[in-house]
């Protein structure tokens, strides 16, 4: 995803942009209102990370902005005050979600991933790749009209890789948007299911980019 993170802290800023980073973000990093607008008037965004507390301005009034435009990129607020009313202003001023600082980066990262699916990119109908066929809403795998049987795990990894459109998708976000979490076990599910999708579909209908996750061909 790319996502824009608007913090004056300049500490704060590069731990968030390197945390969202490393699950295989692109991120851009401002440090005031100013920026931001500019930034969300020449990009598009699939997630906005935004400080209530800048030097020249609220972030409230940056996500008010953002609205009055019609962009409907989720907003997730940093806010060092998490009070009733300041959380139901922020909503009315069309923000998604609320995180109180301290944080952890964990659930940083949990909830940009939440918001990500909540209004990302579609999920994907059909795909073909030479004699190989895949359709999603039918869970219809053929191979030269045959049909071939996939489980319900496969059909979900598949679906995620293939909604990438041929992008890579890392690890991380794998293992979360199928099983919800990144435990060992999991991890280990992932490798079993992937050999078991290459067996059924063709070696090169998954490609695996060491170090950085997978992508559909």
């Amino acid at each position: 995803m790319q996502i824009l993170v608007v913090d004056d802290n300049a500490e704060l800023l590069q731990l968030v942009a390197t945390a969202l980073e490393r699950e295989g973000h692109r991120v851009a990093s401002v440090k005031t209102a100013r920026a931001a607008v500019v930034r969300l008037e020449a990009e598009t965004f699939d997630v906005i990370v935004l400080d209530l507390g800048l030097p020249d301005g609220s972030g409230m009034d940056v996500c008010r902005k953002a609205r009055e435009q019609g962009i409907a990129t989720p907003i997730l607020i940093l806010t060092a005050h998490a009070a009733v009313d300041q959380r139901v202003e922020g909503l009315d001023a069309g923000a998604d979600d609320f995180l109180a600082k301290p944080f952890a980066i964990a659930e940083l990262r949990a909830r940009v991933r939440a918001l990500g699916r909540r209004t990302g990119i579609p999920a994907a109908r059909t795909w073909s790749h030479g004699v190989v066929a895949l359709d999603f809403p039918k869970r219809r795998a053929t191979i030269e009209g045959r049909e071939v049987p996939l489980t319900a795990k496969e059909w979900r990894i598949l679906d995620v890789l293939a909604s990438a459109r041929g992008r890579v998708v890392p690890r991380a976000i794998l293992l979360d948007e199928v099983w919800s979490e990144g435990d060992t076990s999991a991890a280990a599910s992932l490798e079993v299911l992937m050999t078991r999708i290459r067996k059924k579909l063709g070696s090169d209908t998954v490609r695996t980019l060491r170090g950085e996750g997978y992508a559909i061909s």
